[in-house]
């Protein structure tokens, strides 16, 4: 699975030499309905198209696919949580696959750290990375198998 959406990615990128922005490489890629959906739903879909640079660390539909049932209709339906759970996974500025790694953390546009972890793979809180460095027209995705939630508090959920 891994190896067909790199595959995939790449021949897109190909095509259209590196010129889709962040969301219309995730639209193509096919794996990320629900976060595409998500992102529409939150209002989000221009900023994400907006020069950046970003990097987003992207569920794919099977990360989203692990969440307790009623989980995506229930964010759905409430925007605020929805839009702070995906400004948690959007960090500003540029971070190929070897700057994170070599960060204890990344601050989000929500203003929350995520931690990445450097065990026997690298994760990004909980999440695990499934392939690295796709590069878009405005930044990069890196793709996570795992939903990752902000911590609780009176700015996040």
């Amino acid at each position: 699975m891994k190896k067909i959406l790199l595959a995939v990615l790449i021949v897109g990128f190909i095509v259209t030499g590196f010129s889709m922005n962040i969301v219309e490489t995730a639209i193509s890629a096919g794996n990320f309905t629900t976060l595409v959906k998500a992102v529409q739903e939150a209002g989000l879909v221009d900023a994400l198209m907006g020069e950046g640079p970003f990097t987003v660390f992207a569920p794919t539909d099977d990360a989203f696919a692990k969440l307790p049932e009623g989980t995506i209709e229930g964010l759905l339906n409430d925007i605020p949580v929805l839009t702070n759970i995906l400004l948690y996974h959007v960090v500003a500025g540029y971070y190929l696959a070897e700057d994170v790694v070599s960060m204890r953390s990344l601050t989000t546009l929500l203003g929350q750290n995520i931690t990445v972890h450097l065990l026997e793979e690298v994760k990004i809180d909980n999440a695990g990375l499934v392939a690295t460095d796709i590069i878009a027209a405005n930044g990069v995705i890196h793709i996570i198998d795992t939903v990752i939630i902000p911590m609780e508090g009176e700015d996040c959920l």
